[in-house]
């Protein structure tokens, strides 16, 4: 598909498609109508269309790739909620740089994000989706962002693909499918399925695939290193590594969470749970990705703390212990659960800035704060949780 016209996209690429883009970069959507309106007047409606379109998804994925490369690339819909965050696809390229190979076979590459992340480490890259306007989109983004020869974009059925001449691969299985859309939770049902996906891989030697973060851990193959990704707090992704060569970079059966920007890693050593202990002065919420990966252990052994109940991931602690894998919180008062005692709390101390975290509780952080009516000028915070079993709430702010 190196060297074709671009059926589906062409139009947007013509002088007129690209004033047209130019004029809706920093257009407001609330006010799409009446530009829509006023450009058909000058150009035709499907240009018009396609322009809006492109424009409002562009919008969308500067969140992801920022404004430079967004503002630059071409998408589609599903291009837009499937593709990885740059700052994940960048950091997943220059771990596939640790291990070694030259060159990167992107299984389902989308619209190319991480294809142009690879590129942009130095790697060849053969790119290759079904969907031809996706497959599309990506040819067109790796040329304008890049503007290398490393990288080539074939639309073929992955499953399909002569991987003979691969050094190493990147698998990204559609998650989603169903008439509306919906995220596949059975791994098998991925497209391709992770078993053929975990095969491709095993066959090259070295390869990577991405999953969804909430895979049971059962279903990780024991010859896979298993990392999960944070990026600002949230968990984007989980990522199944493997390297026949048995670099150092790879350990085949660890787990580890790795949380951007910052790039820290905490990598499990195989830990029991941590013991139960009454609330201390201070309680840590540990990163989604710790969580994922079940590494509670590994950073509540670093703490030096226990946890206040065995089927919640809060480490309490006495002492204050800086960490990169938790937030801190000084706790002020540890009350049964009760709406009405928190709300007198709140009234006396005159906190109008609640936040209401959660975990292993029922109720949802809007009815709280519906219901304790919080006003005044200072702030606090809520964990409705359980410690040792009971329904409780913890009241005080972060560190």
């Amino acid at each position: 598909m190196n060297d074709v016209s671009f059926p589906h996209l062409g139009p947007l690429l013509s002088a007129e498609g690209q004033t047209l883009l130019a004029a809706l970069r920093d257009h407001d959507p609330a006010q799409e109508l009446a530009v829509a309106t006023r450009l058909r007047r000058e150009h035709p409606a499907e240009l018009v269309s396609a322009a809006l379109t492109q424009a409002r998804l562009r919008q969308r994925a500067v969140a992801k790739f920022g404004a430079d490369d967004a503002y630059r690339m071409y998408f589609t819909p599903n291009g837009v909620e499937q593709s990885t965050r740059r700052s994940v696809a960048a950091y997943r390229a220059a771990r596939f740089r640790d291990i070694g190979p030259a060159q990167v076979t992107d299984l389902c590459c989308g619209i190319g994000g991480d294809a142009i992340a690879l590129a942009r480490e130095g790697f060849a890259v053969e790119a290759v989706d079904r969907d031809p306007l996706t497959a599309e989109a990506a040819l067109l983004n790796v040329r304008t962002v890049v503007e290398t020869p490393l990288i080539t974009v074939t639309c073929a059925d992955v499953m399909e693909y002569d991987l003979d001449r691969s050094e190493s691969l990147f698998i990204d299985p559609a998650r989603r499918g169903g008439g509306r859309g919906g995220r596949i939770f059975d791994p098998e049902a991925y497209s391709p399925p992770l078993s053929w996906a975990i095969d491709a891989v095993r066959r090259t030697g070295t390869g990577a695939i991405k999953i969804a973060p909430g895979i049971p851990h059962e279903l990780i193959p024991e010859d896979f290193e298993a990392e999960w990704i944070s990026d600002g707090g949230d968990v984007k992704e989980a990522v199944l590594w493997h390297d026949a060569g048995r670099t150092e970079v790879i350990t085949p059966g660890n787990r580890r969470a790795t949380l951007l920007p910052s790039g820290v890693t905490l990598t499990g050593r195989g830990l029991p749970d941590p013991a139960v202990r009454p609330t201390g002065r201070y309680l840590y919420e540990p990163d989604g990705a710790v969580i994922r990966a079940h590494l509670v252990a590994e950073a509540a052994d670093e703490l030096g703390g226990g946890l206040i109940d065995p089927t919640i991931a809060y480490i309490t602690a006495d002492e204050l212990r800086p960490t990169p894998y938790a937030t801190a919180y000084e706790i002020t008062d540890e009350l049964p659960f009760n709406l009405k005692k928190l709300k007198a709390l709140l009234r006396e101390r005159a906190v109008g800035t609640l936040t209401v975290k959660k975990r292993g509780s029922a109720v949802e952080p809007e009815e709280v704060r519906r219901k304790v009516k919080p006003s005044g000028p200072n702030a606090a915070t809520v964990f409705l949780t359980r410690v040792a079993g009971a329904p409780t709430m913890l009241i005080g702010g972060p560190v």
